[in-house]
């Protein structure tokens, strides 16, 4: 059962970008509460890296107080030295999340972009835009960095899974945003 009201924190890890969005969710209704990067590209050592992504974490764990983290999972690539870090990356906003008992739910990039566009290979701009729109998010409050976007997609991927209007219809499942608004265009405002 959903709880009523939360906050839902979702992250896009990376070494030099690392997206984050949180949502407050009231009831079924998700209102965006912050976006934004953590910077990365200042640092050389990729220790220190990874400390500032634990440290501003858990800042932004203590600032916001998520009930639950959704993180994309690392996808796989050819170059493994690069997956390596980007792992590290996830496991230690992971460790962050976990250091304060909030559970963490991972989804793979194509989930999330199917959740929200309704297609799995959808470009960043496509799932920025349909965000943008769903929260009703003003164009001055969009970044140019298509990470914060992919962090807030993250957390909109799991509040659909978990309490939205995905997980509230009856009759036929629904799977993705796409599939909603099929079954339910009296619900939505164009």
């Amino acid at each position: 059962m959903a709880a009523q009201e939360r906050i839902i924190m979702g992250i896009d890890p990376g070494t030099i970008l690392m997206g984050y969005g949180l949502l407050h969710v009231s009831g079924t209704t998700p209102r965006l509460m912050a976006m934004g990067v953590i910077r990365l590209d200042k640092f050389d050592n990729h220790y220190i890296r990874l400390k500032r992504i634990f440290d501003r974490v858990t800042g932004l764990i203590d600032e916001f107080l998520p009930d639950e983290l959704a993180i994309e999972a690392p996808f796989f690539g050819k170059n493994v030295q690069s997956m390596l870090k980007l792992g590290r990356a996830q496991g230690v906003a992971m460790a962050a999340a976990l250091a304060r008992d909030i559970p963490i739910t991972e989804y793979v990039p194509m989930r999330i972009k199917q959740a929200i566009t309704g297609n799995g290979n959808a470009s960043k701009e496509q799932v920025a835009g349909m965000l943008q729109r769903y929260l009703r998010i003003p164009e001055e409050q969009m970044l140019p960095e298509m990470d914060a976007t992919d962090g807030l997609a993250a957390a909109v991927c799991h509040f659909f899974q978990t309490s939205g209007p995905m997980a509230q219809t009856s009759g036929s499942a629904v799977k993705n945003w796409k599939d909603f608004v099929n079954q339910n265009p009296d619900k939505i405002r164009r």
